[in-house]
């Protein structure tokens, strides 16, 4: 069968991309701008147009491998939620038979045993090391994740043999409610995708409904420590299915929190998350411990470098050793929770922050949050960049209302009035730099050697983490 894929530089729908191709389908796709995804994707045999979408392209870029077929068409298109309905080949592809990223995956959950991870925080951790420990216990399942794991050869998805499927489970534009899983792991609640639900009460609709596709005899494990969960477990009380909480009170989380290569304790409370599912599967917690203590982390989650910074203009020669964490942290509370981790992990190095805000309508409605968070975090200097805009997911009235530097002067102010936390650095600075380009400028002329440099956001900011890290200098990642 021929599938194409509309925007299949997604994490998401590049892994749903890697799972028909292992299946013997031949896959081609299409998106906006070239990314480590795409051109990993190229090379294991996808055929991949880049540029602004045009009516032709679904035509042309499945011709060369269906010279045979008359009509040169794919048999089914995906598309991403990220592209809108007035998209030139979405519209085109209507002729045709096309079906979104999340139903795609949903028809897939229904041919596993389906283990789904969900929540505002801590999925693709939660499921990377759900996925490992299964691995571990002898499972051998299929994974769909939101992030690239070094056990899958950096890759998003790993194919097993086995009836298991683990996913990480997407909240925004309700992309969850087309799956039905048999264990739900559902690990933080909090505001987020505001531009989609309005506000928190039907975020906890749409949470609650997701519970509801799970089977009579189905499994939701969920986070006691988290208040808005708290809230919305006894109205699941008509549903008949298991129910287990983790908590860091059990007496397991301090041995965790002593075995676990990745920092803090969001990620203890994970990785309890992690054995509860274990047990309910009856996987022993002798192997469970063992695959947690192994999991060596995620792509851009908390992700370390070691680089040897050169700059020969400026300090003749000299080497200035750093340490680079690269996190896809994008909402308030993940922003604040990696900093304090980092500050426990580095307590006596200097921290610097470099944060690209994710989203001006994210930016807008969590504005306060941001302010909170980035004024409390406990870094020795704070750069903020513009506001990265999300194609298709923006609104012009509220890109009119925020921007970078309202975001800088608010936590300055914030700083002004004492509204930050014990742990914030004292005499700290925070700065604008809008592009990328200018602040590695600033970071090779200012940055002295022996330096943190957390490097954070959902955006391309990334690219400045590459732009250290394939320069020439020598880089040790963690292993």
């Amino acid at each position: 069968m021929r599938i194409h894929f509309i925007g299949i530089g997604g994490i998401g729908v590049s892994a749903l991309a890697r799972y028909y191709l292992s299946q013997g389908h031949e896959v081609s796709g299409s998106d906006l701008v070239k990314s480590e995804i795409t051109e990993a994707l190229k090379r294991e045999g996808v055929t991949i147009r880049i540029g602004k979408h045009k009516i032709s392209k679904i035509k042309n870029q499945t011709a060369k491998i269906h010279i045979k077929n008359q009509k040169n068409y794919p048999d089914i298109v995906i598309y991403s939620p990220a592209i809108t309905p007035d998209n030139p080949e979405l519209k085109f592809a209507r002729k045709l038979q096309t079906i979104s990223y999340p139903q795609a995956l949903g028809e897939l959950t229904k041919q596993y045993y389906t283990i789904a991870v969900c929540g505002t925080h801590g999925k693709s951790t939660t499921t990377s090391m759900i996925a490992l420990t299964l691995i571990k216990a002898g499972f051998d399942p299929t994974v769909i994740v939101g992030t690239k794991l070094k056990e899958f050869g950096n890759s998003n998805f790993r194919l097993g043999k086995s009836r298991y499927l683990v996913i990480e489970a997407d909240e925004h534009m309700a992309s969850f409610l087309n799956y039905w899983p048999q264990i739900i792991v559902l690990t933080r609640l909090e505001a987020d995708h505001l531009d989609y639900y309005k506000n928190l009460n039907n975020i906890f609709k749409a949470f609650l409904e997701f519970i509801g596709h799970l089977p009579k005899g189905g499994t939701l494990i969920m986070n006691g420590d988290d208040v808005n969960i708290s809230k919305i477990k006894n109205q699941k009380s008509k549903l008949h299915i298991k129910n287990q909480k983790y908590s860091l009170k059990q007496i397991e989380a301090n041995k965790l929190k002593k075995i676990l290569k990745i920092p803090g304790i969001h990620n203890v409370s994970n990785a309890l998350a992690v054995l509860a599912v274990a047990r309910q599967l009856k996987i022993p917690d002798k192997i469970t411990f063992q695959a947690l203590s192994e999991y060596r982390g995620a792509w851009r989650r908390f992700e370390i470098t070691n680089t040897n910074l050169r700059e020969t203009k400026q300090i003749h020669e000299k080497t200035r050793k750093i340490i680079i964490v690269s996190d896809y942290g994008h909402h308030p509370t993940e922003v604040l929770v990696t900093l304090q981790a980092a500050r426990e992990k580095y307590p006596k190095k200097k921290i610097w922050c470099v944060f690209q805000p994710h989203q001006y309508q994210r930016t807008y409605y969590l504005f306060k949050d941001f302010v909170r968070a980035l004024a409390q975090a406990p870094v020795d200097k704070l750069i903020i960049t513009d506001i990265y805009s999300v194609a298709g997911r923006e609104s012009a009235r509220i890109k009119k209302l925020v921007n970078s530097e309202k975001l800088v002067k608010a936590i300055i102010e914030a700083e002004k009035r004492g509204l930050t936390h014990r742990l914030t650095r004292k005499g700290r600075e925070t700065i604008f730099i809008p592009e990328i380009r200018k602040i590695k400028e600033y970071l090779l002329a200012n940055l002295h050697g022996g330096e943190v440099v957390v490097i954070m956001g959902a955006g391309d900011i990334y690219n400045l983490t590459k732009s250290f890290n394939y320069s020439g200098d020598k880089c040790e990642k963690r292993t």
